[in-house]
């Protein structure tokens, strides 16, 4: 009984609250709402704190709790993990308040939202350049900042993401046989990606996709090609002299090789 008792008081107390808080959504008592929507925030319960800021913000815009009132706006969404809301609210904060006592909080959480919503390397990358963007201007606008390490570390993250969606990018050419199209797009991301982790493969693959694009080639344009073939892989052993794939790129160079001196067609040597 008594816990029977204990459940249904706790009901009522959350119905009683409820009610007092759709009372307070309705309510034209602005000074009341931001005091409550200060104890939601503290309390962690950031939805009811931003419903209550959504509908005092504007009644505060040009008074000296304005940027406070914002902050706690954009690190309320922050707090419930909407990435989204939180960038768009940081980065007006910002416009609002470049020379606030949370501006430069406010420029790296902008690019930490950014980070967050980055897309894994297989899909469209805007948030991930934007993000780098973000970063480096925080480290320009505040290079004594104790978050700039912080800050590098995580260029260096998107920046190994827009490397391996280049690389994915060219590959897939390759893989689907696009052998015209691979060496384009592997030697975009060869100059693009200079340093890249991923270049004795990029490099190996733009050497088998020109040998393969001569291949197949009709007889008349296989010569240029095969010769385009034979500078790549001068190019690939200078750098590479001991690649792993070494075996592979000596029969590209014999097949083309043979080629050439013999002037005929590569499925007759085969």
């Amino acid at each position: 009984m008594k816990f029977r008792l204990y459940i249904v008081l706790i009901v009522l107390l959350l119905v009683s609250s409820c009610g007092e808080y759709e009372k307070l959504l309705k309510s034209s008592d602005f000074d009341l709402k931001k005091t409550k929507a200060k104890e939601y925030y503290a309390a962690g319960e950031y939805v009811k704190a931003t419903e209550l800021l959504a509908q005092i913000l504007p009644r505060f815009r040009a008074t000296d709790e304005a940027e406070e009132l914002n902050w706690m706006n954009a690190e309320a969404f922050f707090g419930m993990k909407d990435f989204y809301m939180a960038g768009s609210y940081y980065k007006s904060f910002i416009d609002q308040f470049p020379f606030g006592k949370h501006a430069e909080e406010a420029n790296f959480k902008a690019s930490l939202c950014d980070f967050n919503i980055s897309s894994r390397a297989e899909l469209d990358q805007e948030n991930t350049r934007n993000a780098i963007e973000g970063f480096k201007i925080f480290m320009n606008r505040y290079p004594s900042s104790p978050k700039v390490e912080e800050a590098k570390n995580y260029v260096k993250i998107l920046e190994d993401k827009l490397v391996n969606k280049s690389y994915l990018s060219a590959k897939l050419y390759y893989d689907r046989k696009e052998y015209k199209a691979a060496v384009v797009a592997l030697n975009n991301s060869l100059k693009e990606y200079s340093d890249s982790k991923y270049r004795e493969e990029l490099m190996f693959l733009k050497l088998n996709s020109l040998f393969k694009y001569a291949e197949l080639s009709f007889p008349a344009k296989q010569k240029e090609r095969y010769q385009a073939t034979l500078d790549d892989y001068y190019s690939f052993m200078e750098e590479f002299p001991k690649s792993q794939y070494l075996k592979d790129v000596s029969g590209i160079y014999e097949k083309t090789n043979k080629f050439l001196k013999k002037g005929i067609p590569d499925s007759e040597i085969k």
